[in-house]
Parts: structure tokens; sequence; C-alpha cells
């Protein structure tokens, strides 16, 4: 993730990877030009073309989400 978000507690530290992975799978997807180890620098990059990488990332973490839960056993309530 960006460097400013070094010392910042991640709930699940195991999903940065792909998070990262997702982070510029989008931005190529957007033709942005930035490549993954490029040390997160994104300064050159305006500030809307960044906020759809986001948005696409939290609509597409929203879809795996719905999904998972879709497909868990139902507890039963009472």
């Amino acid at each position: 993730m960006a460097l400013g978000n070094q010392g910042k507690r991640q709930l699940v530290p195991q999903a940065h990877q792909a998070l990262d992975n997702m982070k510029y799978e989008i931005a190529a997807e957007l033709g942005l030009p930035v490549r993954q180890g490029s040390e997160d620098y994104w300064g050159d990059i305006p500030s809307s073309q960044c906020g759809k990488v986001g948005g696409e990332m939290v609509r597409r973490m929203v879809a795996l989400a719905e999904s998972s839960l879709a497909q868990a056993p139902q507890q039963p309530q009472g």
C-alpha cells in the first residue's frame, strides 16, 4: 500500500499483497501509468484517477464479501 500507510494497523496483514495486486490491476485496467514496485509514487496521477482506483477496489471487495456471505451456511436463529 502507499508509503503513507506505514505504521498504521491493518485488520488482516496477510491481505496486504492481495490488496496491492488488486490496486495495480485496476490501475492497469484504467490505463494509469503506474507499475507495481514503483515505490507507490502516484504524485503525477490526478486525484480523480486515484479515487477511481480506490472506488473500484471498494466495489470489488463488497462484491467478494457479498458472495462469501451468500455461500456461507445459514445459522439457525433462536
